[in-house]
């Protein structure tokens, strides 16, 4: 998740350990997994703007349907996010379960794959914050790993009863200091992993074929993540795909992204080639008033997953795309306040 642009505070980033750690090669294709590269959006705003009486516009002007919108401008997966027990606040709540398992629904009519991504919190969980839900803060540990596996197990559940399996599930989201604090911190990680392990373990339990990703923020952050992988796999998390959050415009100065695309896309095949996973950009934003730069900068963004060796690379997620600012106040989606989208989204398109 974004650092709050609500209130507009920057998160602290923290600091980063490196671990040289041993080269590994670990086999982790799924048999039958889909080959399509993935073009997709999050847009778990969109069941808040349309109730308020948001209108979305194509190209040409005309009222449509913000799926068929995004679907008409290559995209082909949708990310959805899911919190415990939320608020019905316009911005910072919503995404229930059940609001969740609505959007696949629609996701599916459109012909779209689904990415779940659980919060594990009431609310916005990223690197500044990793609250846990109201009902599991007098938990004990034990009692919070059991928690942890039945929310994930029963929403996962919902989705099949539904016919809507997700294709990718994250467990955690933006967790580079942990999550489920204080129980889930990097400080401690045989508790943290015994966390992850049960997010996955559960999925599993419900679709063995969906792949679990463990995501961190950062993505140019090579360092960062060989400490955190490292430690993931010192202390036998089980995952199938290493998540990342490209966005030049949170990082310190808001560089340009010409000056941290390379190290992207080294640390893309650096994943790939340490740990032997699958990699995805499940997070991406630039700019809404600057259209051909944030266009110029995902074609780049894509051309390093799709550049990842041996077909690893999987795809390129947008957060929140359709989350205009004039709506939301957020400043990096790829929508006008005319309601269209911005040139930024004929990204998806461009071969």
């Amino acid at each position: 998740m974004k650092k709050l642009w609500i209130s507009f505070l920057f998160i602290a980033v923290f600091a980063t350990n490196t671990s040289c750690g041993s080269k590994r090669n670990i086999t982790t294709t799924l048999p039958g997994a889909d080959t399509e590269f993935v073009k997709g959006a999050d847009i778990s705003w969109l069941p808040q703007m349309e109730a308020t009486g948001y209108k979305f516009y194509n190209d040409n002007g005309a009222a449509e349907d913000c799926f068929k919108i995004l679907k008409d401008h290559g995209i082909n997966t949708i990310r959805l996010r899911t919190w415990v027990n939320p608020s019905d606040h316009r911005i910072n709540g919503h995404c229930s379960a059940a609001e969740t398992v609505a959007m696949a629904i629609r996701a599916k009519q459109h012909g779209m794959k689904v990415m779940l991504n659980f919060h594990y919190s009431d609310t916005w969980a990223d690197p500044g914050k990793q609250q846990k839900p109201a009902a599991w803060v007098n938990l004990n540990f034990e009692d919070l790993k059991k928690a942890l596996y039945n929310y994930t197990f029963d929403v996962m559940t919902q989705l099949k009863n539904v016919n809507v399996v997700p294709v990718w599930v994250q467990v955690g989201n933006e967790i580079p200091g942990g999550m489920l604090l204080p129980e889930g911190s990097t400080d401690n990680w045989p508790q943290l992993a015994q966390l992850l392990n049960a997010g996955h373990d559960a999925v599993k339990a419900v679709a063995p074929a969906a792949k679990v990703i463990l995501h961190v923020d950062q993505g140019n952050n090579n360092p960062r993540f060989r400490w955190w992988f490292d430690n993931a796999v010192k202390n036998n998390v089980r995952f199938d795909v290493i998540g990342m959050s490209y966005y030049p415009w949170w990082l310190e100065g808001k560089p340009d992204y010409t000056l941290s695309i390379n190290d992207l896309g080294n640390n893309l095949d650096d994943m790939v080639a340490r740990y032997g996973k699958e990699v995805m950009v499940v997070e991406v934003g630039g700019e809404d008033t600057r259209e051909q730069n944030t266009y110029d900068m995902l074609v780049a963004v894509m051309k390093k997953v799709k550049a990842v060796p041996a077909k690893k690379g999987l795809g390129v997620i947008y957060w929140e795309p359709q989350g205009a600012r004039s709506w939301s106040q957020y400043p990096l989606s790829a929508w006008r306040d005319d309601g269209r989208p911005t040139k930024a989204m004929d990204a998806f398109l461009a071969k």
